[in-house]
């Protein structure tokens, strides 16, 4: 019997639902993932639900943490981790994965384990592997523990570039050119590797993109505008994750759509702009995190490219069965038409990230927001659906 379908005692119907806000994680985004939480915990509204922060360290133990949201912050261009907000070294937490009870429990060497009480939803705001990427997505449905975001396929879908992209393509949207190389065909024959990518600068034209193919915040990409940097930007890439992906320079104009889901489905929100940041090669991680460069919000788009923005970004959301939230990447080119980039079934919710502040500017505030989010995890249910 699966824990939603239990009856409630007495107690349960009274108290307020409980938020277990869980955040940082294994990957290189761990820091932004800390940043992102403590923007969550100060949203959440604590007359209407109880919380609890996990915190989740570079080595994957989930911490108890403190409900601190100040310490989250970056400081002097430096990013926070979960070690500095564990409250002990050992203690960890643990989730049981019995459907029928959704009891967390503390434990620490040599001491009783401690019952914390059942958790009702948990916010994920981890980014990027073992955590963005379904797997623990694949948890909390083996605990039947409702959850903010997307399923397990969507989420395994959103993070990987290469099967995201073969998505979008089965479904009719337009992507940019682009070429995957595979660990096995790196590790056994780096310069055939090396020849198709040249041959791909060839047909599409430098400067390329190299990227991680399952890595977010923009990671572990270089831009290359010759053969000679090509070792170094795939070095680069390869150290965030061992297959990565190559892509061609699309001239045009960066666009950024939310979709949010509503009762009667999903909605996309006033479109945002990138513009060229004169600082850096791209919008990397440094130009969206530690300089915070800006964009424009709404971008500068007649009403047809505005309406065209929005449904392509809502069909990208429909295409790889997102739920609750995806920020949608495109480029408008030269030619005057779109083209997909990428989804972020979990995209950057700092709130300087473009995701709150489009929905701010569709009349969603951040409150809102996070109170949507969780309101419609709570009335989804978990297993097939």
């Amino acid at each position: 019997m699966s824990s939603e379908n239990l009856p409630q005692s007495p107690e349960q119907q009274l108290r307020k639902p409980r938020v277990a806000v869980v955040f940082g994680g294994r990957s290189s985004e761990h820091g932004i993932s800390v940043v992102t939480a403590g923007a969550v915990l100060n949203a959440i509204d604590r007359t209407a639900y109880d919380v609890l922060p996990i915190g989740i360290t570079t080595d994957g133990r989930w911490a108890l943490t403190a409900d601190e949201p100040e310490r989250m912050a970056i400081t002097n261009r430096a990013m926070p981790d979960v070690a500095q907000l564990a409250e002990s070294e050992e203690g960890g937490v643990v989730l049981s994965v019995d459907p029928g009870s959704r009891e967390v429990v503390y434990t620490e060497p040599g001491a009783v384990p401690k019952a914390l009480g059942e958790v009702d939803v948990v916010f994920p705001v981890l980014h990027g592997p073992y955590g963005e990427d379904g797997t623990l997505q694949g948890l909390l449905e083996l605990s039947g523990v409702p959850y903010v975001g997307a399923g397990v396929l969507a989420s395994a879908v959103g993070q990987d570039k290469e099967y995201m992209k073969r998505v979008f393509t089965s479904f009719g949207l337009p992507v940019g050119p682009y070429l995957v190389v595979r660990p096995r065909e790196w590790d056994s024959d780096p310069a055939a590797a090396r020849e198709r990518i040249t041959g791909f600068a060839a047909e599409h034209g430098w400067p390329l993109f190299i990227k991680p193919a399952r890595a977010g915040s923009s990671i572990g990409i270089t831009k290359v505008e010759d053969a000679s940097g090509l070792d170094a930007a795939i070095e680069e890439a390869r150290r965030h994750d061992p297959k990565f992906l190559v892509e061609s320079l699309l001239r045009g104009r960066e666009i950024e759509c939310g979709v949010l889901e509503f009762e009667d489905g999903p909605r996309a929100s006033v479109p945002a702009e990138i513009p060229p940041v004169t600082a850096h090669d791209f919008y990397d991680f440094e130009a969206k995190y530690i300089d915070a460069a800006s964009g424009i919000v709404p971008a500068p788009l007649t009403e047809e490219q505005t309406a065209e923005v929005q449904r392509l970004a809502v069909e990208a959301f429909d295409a790889c069965s997102c739920e609750g939230l995806v920020r949608a990447d495109f480029f408008l080119t030269e030619d005057g038409g779109f083209v997909i980039n990428e989804i972020n079934t979990l995209p950057g919710f700092t709130p300087i990230s473009m995701y709150p502040r489009m929905w701010q500017e569709s009349g969603v505030s951040y409150p809102q927001l996070v109170d949507r989010l969780i309101q419609a995890a709570l009335n989804r249910p978990t297993g097939l659906r």
